[in-house]
């Protein structure tokens, strides 16, 4: 339409102009020197308003959760002495839902404008925030001009939470298995030895005595508590995983408000993948928070070992990890669990997270079992998300064989149901 608009006034121009030559009239020279001067000072108009602008972009956090809100702040500031009679900034962010672009009228001299952006974050990934793309015309339609502004930054969306107060594990065994014979910079209750003190060891580390002895500042050393490691393995395979379905959108009346502008409960979409995920995650938590060490085993688009670890920091690779992981793995989980024996030494807690409904997996814990390791299965049951198998027969055959098993059906108020402190399939609990 513009290329049209600006090609049928340099047409009359031309036109004018041909036809003051051809007859000495002057209303075609003025209209013709009109004409041009028009596309003159409208290509002028939209190359000012396009220059001296300067965008700014802050975003209050990069990492967030799913259930929580995105926000960001964007700042135009006119930074010549001609006003922007209009301005479009168009945000091509790959966040879902995040609609951030912006039209601005009348940008004065010397003027900037604000705008806030709140998103609730709906789905887990990494995403890219930006580029922009500012967009601007003359006041006739005829030069639109756009720039691109490439400097882009990414928003790690981890998956969702549930509390857990309390969660079932194996007994039977001792608690620690075997001592782990590694220094840490944790204080734990095993003293390992004392050392010199170096800069950044607290003050609560320094043993008294020994600094008296030798008249300087001595520490003391510890290792690793002898808990066994929890490692969290997600079935991340396509095998039983059930796809969600997806809701259409209600169509609202004619003068009701729009559904997408009405506040709403989060829920966790239909999907096994996504209960999976987020069972994990909550999983992981829980135990972190417990000061106990958490790995995690994972084989989906790409095979993910995050080593057994403690704190914080622990818990925000476990869930990053957790964020971009889907369920494209190619290895069934009794496979992956074999292919990677050797990070399990004896005494481990697995617990393994997992839609499957084959009773291979249970002749597979039964041999994990005899190798000294302590299993518990969290099944996703594939029935409630629309599958045609249950997990329910699997569940039994794992309760009858005495191992902690929990069951998962969609819609589940998963903080009630990992909380069971003997673990929990279908209707019953399990003891």
């Amino acid at each position: 339409m513009w290329q049209q608009r600006r090609t049928a006034v340099f047409l009359f121009a031309l036109a004018a102009l041909l036809g003051g030559m051809l007859t000495g009239r002057e209303l075609f020279y003025n209209l013709a020197y009109l004409l041009g001067l028009l596309l003159i000072l409208s290509f002028g108009w939209a190359w000012a308003n396009l220059n001296w602008v300067h965008i700014s972009r802050a975003t209050r956090v990069r990492r967030t959760q799913v259930g929580r809100p995105l926000e960001e702040r964007f700042t135009v500031t006119n930074t010549s002495i001609i006003p922007k009679l209009w301005l479009e900034i168009h945000d091509y962010s790959t966040v879902p839902h995040h609609y951030s672009s912006h039209v601005i009228h009348n940008l004065g001299p010397n003027q900037s404008y604000s705008w806030r952006v709140r998103t609730i974050c709906r789905e887990r990934g990494r995403y890219q925030l930006g580029p922009l793309r500012l967009s601007t015309s003359d006041p006739f339609g005829l030069f639109p001009m756009s720039r691109e502004l490439s400097p882009t930054t990414n928003v790690v969306i981890y998956p969702l939470t549930f509390d857990i107060h309390q969660f079932a594990l194996p007994v039977g065994i001792l608690p620690g298995g075997d001592a782990l014979r590694r220094r840490t910079h944790y204080v734990t209750t095993n003293a390992a030895g004392v050392r010199d003190y170096a800069p950044g060891d607290s003050f609560n580390r320094i043993h008294w005595p020994s600094t008296a002895r030798r008249n300087r500042l001595i520490v003391k050393e510890f290792e690793l508590d002898p808990l066994a490691d929890i490692w969290i393995v997600p079935d991340m395979s396509v095998f039983g995983h059930v796809a969600p379905k997806q809701k259409p959108l209600p169509s609202p009346e004619p003068g009701d408000i729009p559904a997408w502008l009405l506040p709403e409960k989060f829920e966790l979409p239909e999907s096994t993948e996504e209960y999976t995920v987020t069972v994990a995650a909550s999983l992981a938590q829980y135990f972190l928070r417990q000061d106990r060490a958490v790995g995690m085993l994972a084989y989906g688009q790409s095979n993910e070992i995050v080593q057994p670890d403690r704190g914080e920091r622990q818990t925000n690779r476990i869930l990053e990890t957790l964020s971009v992981l889907r369920a494209r793995g190619q290895v069934p989980v009794e496979d992956m669990i074999h292919a990677e024996l050797h990070l399990f030494p004896r005494g481990t807690t697995i617990i393994v997270v997992t839609p499957t409904t084959r009773e291979s997996w249970l002749t597979a814990a039964r041999q994990l079992v005899r190798r000294g390791l302590r299993v518990v299965t969290v099944l996703i049951n594939p029935e409630s998300f629309g599958g045609t198998r249950s997990a329910a027969p699997l569940a039994e055959l794992l309760q009858a064989s005495g191992m902690v098993t929990y069951m998962v059906n969609n819609g589940d108020d998963l903080t009630a149901v990992l909380s069971q402190p003997n673990g929990r399939f279908g209707n019953y609990i399990l003891v």
